[in-house]
Formats: structure tokens, sequence, C-alpha cells
């Protein structure tokens, strides 16, 4: 077997390059074997060329499925990547309108805080008007609002009482009756008594407290007082702290204790 056979054998399945060199190193080795080698070797010896071809062509077929796989592979990865960056998009806007909702949820709080705020205030000068109205008004009526707890009642000015008790009691005690809401004297249980009236349209703890605190002051300095809360509505548990404070209830009109 000469060069260029084993060339022309080699060429189609290892390719012109690999055949040419391959068949420049058998050629010899041929020459040199047909020489020391017996028949029966030399055709074991063409066969593993042949072996050894047949390899080399399952070795391309598999490597040309490997290429494919791989160009399959690269072509899932692209969407893949495609896929995910349309996700990464999409995540983007949706973070930018969350952002814009939650920049439009702030404004929208601070609004709605604001007015509630405004209506807060807007309630507590209505409150207040409301209670300066109402005060205003039972004091002017005091007399006849009053008529089934005193009788012959009249309406004192603070400072008319003040010059009756200022030498019993403190500086403290002295401001403190000149803070009451209203202040009259009557006849009570046929007692000629004052009734010390805190005034409030809504009854709280501390206009029962202030109530029997005052009149107690009265007391202090040897006048017959009773502690009285004027107001428009007053819950029931108010109604029986101010029982346990001997704290008399004029509420809407109507002497609570009294009707009872």
């Amino acid at each position: 077997m000469n060069t260029f056979r084993i060339y022309e054998d080699l060429r189609t399945s290892l390719g012109e390059e690999a055949a040419k060199s391959l068949a420049h190193t058998l050629g010899p080795m041929f020459e040199e074997l047909s020489k020391t080698v017996t028949k029966a070797d030399f055709h074991e010896l063409t066969a593993a060329v042949d072996r050894l071809a047949e390899s080399q062509d399952r070795t391309d077929v598999q490597l040309a499925k490997l290429t494919d796989a791989q160009a399959r592979t690269d072509v899932q990865l692209a969407k893949l990547t495609e896929s995910q960056d349309r996700t990464d998009a999409q995540l983007a806007k949706l973070t930018e309108s969350q952002d814009r909702t939650d920049g439009q949820v702030s404004e929208l709080t601070r609004a709605v805080q604001s007015l509630v705020s405004q209506g807060e205030r807007h309630a507590a000068r209505l409150d207040a008007v409301l209670g300066s109205t109402f005060e205003l008004q039972f004091r002017d009526r005091l007399t006849s609002y009053l008529g089934r707890l005193m009788r012959r009642g009249r309406l004192l000015r603070n400072d008319e009482v003040l010059d009756a008790i200022e030498q019993a009691v403190d500086p403290d005690e002295a401001d403190e009756v000149l803070r009451v809401d209203a202040i009259a004297s009557g006849i009570i249980d046929g007692v000629a008594s004052h009734v010390v009236a805190e005034v409030s349209a809504t009854c709280g703890v501390d206009d029962i407290d202030r109530a029997a605190r005052r009149a107690g002051i009265l007391r202090k300095a040897g006048l017959a007082a009773v502690p009285l809360v004027a107001c428009k509505v007053i819950s029931p548990e108010l109604r029986s702290y101010a029982s346990s404070k001997q704290v008399r209830i004029w509420c809407d009109g109507t002497m609570l204790d009294a009707a009872a």
C-alpha cells in the first residue's frame, strides 16, 4: 500500500489535512512493515485503520449532534434572556406605577389629615361657641330652670360671693370661686343655700369634680352650698359618678335626680 492510496482511503472520513498527515506517517510504516510482517499482519493493520476511520465518522456524527443541541440550547437561552428582559421591563413599569400610586396615596393622606385637622378645629370652635351660648342661656334663665330645686332663686355675681367668703379661704380657693360658671342663692329644701353650677353642653368628669370642689369652698366659709352640673348630654356612668359625689344634675331642662 503506497502513501497516495492511504491518503485516498482516509481523505473522505478524516478530511484532507488529517488524511495527508496520517498518510505521510503510515506510508513509510507500511513500506517497512511489508518487508518484515506477514500478509495477515498487514491486513490486520489495514482493518485497524479502517476501524479508526469508522470511529472518526461516528465521532463526527456525535459532534454534529452536540453542535446542533448546543445551537438549540443557545436559541432557548436567547429566548429566556429576551423573556427575562421583558419581565424586567414590566417589573420596572409596575415599580414606577407603584411609586406614583404611593405618592398619590401620600398626597391624599395629607389632604385627608388636613381636612380632619380643619374639621377638628372647626368642631372645637363650634363646641366652644355652643358651650358659651349654653352657659349664657343657662345663667340668664337659671332661676326658672332651677325652679323645682331652688325657690326664690337669685343669680349672684361671683365677686359678691367672694366678698362673703374671702376672709375664710386661701387665695387659690378664692380664685376658684371667681371661676365658677354660675352661683345662685335661694331656698333649697327649706334652707337658705347657694347653688354652685358648672355649665357644659356635654358633661364630663372634670365638670362634676369642679362643681363638688367649688361648692366645698363655700361650705368651708360657712355657707350652705349645693354643687350642680348643668348640661345637655350626660352618660349613665357620669350620672352614677355625680351621685357618688353628691352633685345634682340638670340636663336639657330636667333635674334628673328630682325626676328620678
